[in-house]
């Protein structure tokens, strides 16, 4: 039987392990969450996975109904998110025992869902803007790093980690290319409670989608990994695949003018938006040529397809072995003699 890992961040939300899998856009289903969160982790969705409210309603009662284990929301917090509200009325009534916010201010969100209860993280890229989560009241931050899925962060893991960490006085989460016990293990050396893994979870047996999705991450090597504004506007990591190449990276002029325009970004966000989002989901559910697969660099790392069940307890495994594997460098006379020469 695994030994629990406890950390900041398992103390407050109550899990046995510091693994989030982290909500990714139609990929974290009902059954990919319940089945993180029963095997010791957190499994975490987006709202916006589902189209109506209603859905979203019934999928968090699904994970309800399979595990009473915490589990995590993703809830969007910019004003182009037109059913924030909605959704996050019903994170309230369900008692949703953990948000994760993204894109926007967290404070209605944040105030919101601590009348139930409930914990609230928020996606950061930058110390000024996880400062400013801090004094709205979040309870953590999640460190998103340079080398994550979806819209990563520029700035190295190994520095934005413990950065955050000096300057913070609430738990940091790392995210960015991590997928295996080693990484666990650096992340919380580096000062963070827990880690956010994405990509590692789409090569799941529980992760509803086209077997070619999962197939090119198990193909794919870091190298292949590239920046692209056409899906949202914004830099997205996605497989550099022919289709991508063929569309370039980067917006054109026109498109960039507008978004720099005060009166006209919202809505040019807006359809970017939703026109990225249909590539991604014709590509996520079905074959199309159309080849847009949202990951990050860790596709380098992975090589096989596990259960939900098995990547947890194999990242747990390899994280104790790691430990031990430190512990043995150092042998106890030297131990001894650091000790005394910082007293």
């Amino acid at each position: 039987m695994l030994s629990p890992i406890q950390t900041e961040f398992t103390n407050l939300i109550g899990c046995k392990y510091p693994i989030i899998a982290g909500p990714m856009f139609l990929v974290s289903d009902s059954v990919l969450v319940s089945a993180v969160s029963e095997a010791g982790g957190i499994g975490g969705m987006p709202s916006l996975n589902w189209r109506t409210p209603e859905e979203f309603r019934k999928a968090i009662q699904d994970v309800k109904s399979k595990t009473d284990k915490p589990y995590a929301v993703n809830l969007i917090v910019n004003q182009s998110n037109l059913r924030h509200a909605d959704d996050l009325k019903i994170c309230a009534e369900e008692k949703v025992p953990f948000i994760i916010t993204s894109l926007g201010s967290p404070k209605d969100t944040i105030q919101t869902m601590h009348q139930v209860g409930s914990k609230v993280f928020c996606d950061v890229t930058t110390l000024n803007y996880a400062k400013k989560v801090e004094d709205l009241g979040a309870d953590g931050v999640i460190a998103v790093s340079a080398g994550a899925g979806g819209h990563a962060g520029p700035i190295s893991p190994l520095v934005l980690i413990p950065y955050l960490k000096k300057h913070l006085r609430i738990p940091v989460v790392a995210a960015g290319g991590i997928t295996n016990g080693s990484q666990l293990a650096a992340a919380l050396a580096l000062g963070a409670s827990a880690v956010q893994i994405g990509t590692r979870f789409i090569a799941s047996h529980e992760a509803k989608v086209d077997l070619s999705y999962k197939n090119a991450i198990l193909n794919a090597d870091p190298e292949d990994i590239v920046l692209t504004k056409k899906i949202s506007g914004t830099p997205l990591s996605v497989i550099n695949t022919a289709y991508i190449e063929k569309q370039g990276l980067e917006l054109s002029w026109l498109e960039t003018a507008l978004l720099k325009n005060p009166k006209t970004k919202k809505y040019v966000r807006m359809l970017r938006h939703w026109i990225g989002s249909e590539s991604l989901k014709k590509a996520i559910l079905g074959p199309t040529y159309k080849e847009v697969w949202s990951a990050g660099q860790g596709v380098g790392l992975i090589d096989e397809l596990l259960s939900a069940k098995e990547i947890v307890h194999q990242i747990v495994k390899e994280y104790y072995v790691n430990i031990e594997r430190l512990n043995s460098f150092t042998s106890e006379k030297s131990r001894s003699t650091y000790t005394e020469a910082y007293k």
